[in-house]
Formats: structure tokens, sequence, C-alpha cells
């Protein structure tokens, strides 16, 4: 695990965004945990973007494909594209359109029915 720089560390805290789980569901359960959700070149990239406040419950579930999945949404969205070109070789602005195009379509699935 990777330590969170502390003028970073500070920032989070200050901002309300992390005091809840960002999935905040009726399954959300335990005290609020900071996730890396981005590993890039073999390491924990310590962007504000890429740490998400999640709840013990959702934190242990995190590396399911479900959970990674809604996570890697919920990361990618937060992002402002030029951050994301950063990581160029992950494509990640790729993924950000793929994961934003697969959600809507689910979604508009479900209406139908």
């Amino acid at each position: 695990m990777r330590k969170i720089p502390t003028k970073l560390r500070e920032e989070m805290s200050e901002d309300p965004y992390y005091a809840h789980c960002c999935i905040a569901d009726s399954t959300c359960s335990g005290r609020i945990e900071w996730h890396h959700n981005l590993i890039y070149a073999g390491r924990q990239v310590n962007s504000r973007f890429c740490i998400l406040p999640l709840c013990q419950g959702h934190h242990r579930a995190a590396d399911a494909s479900s959970t990674k999945e809604r996570l890697d949404r919920i990361m990618l969205n937060r992002a402002e594209d030029e951050e994301l070109q950063e990581f160029y070789k992950a494509d990640l602005i790729g993924k950000k359109k793929r994961l934003n195009d697969n959600y809507l379509r689910k979604h508009t699935e479900q209406e139908e029915l």
C-alpha cells in the first residue's frame, strides 16, 4: 500500500466527497476507507481522482469484477481528459468512453423493460 502524501491527505480530509462511500447504496457498511483505484506501471497512483472513498464493505469487494468496473467508471469520470492523457499507455480516455457507453446502454435497456 502506497502512502498518500500529507498535503493530498489534508486536502482530501477537508473535501466532503471523501466523507461518504462513492458507491453509496443500501449495502454500505463500516467506516470510510480511501482506496487507490488506479495502478499504473506497477504502482498505486497518488492523484486525487484515483483515490476513492469506500465503506469497508465495498473496499473488501473492490477487486470483484462488477465492483471494479463501477469504481473505474466513477474514477475516470472524476478526471479531466488532460489528466488521463498522462496514462496514455493504459488508454484511460478510451476506457472512460467504453464504460460510459456500457452504462448508458444498460440503463436504456432497463428503462425499456
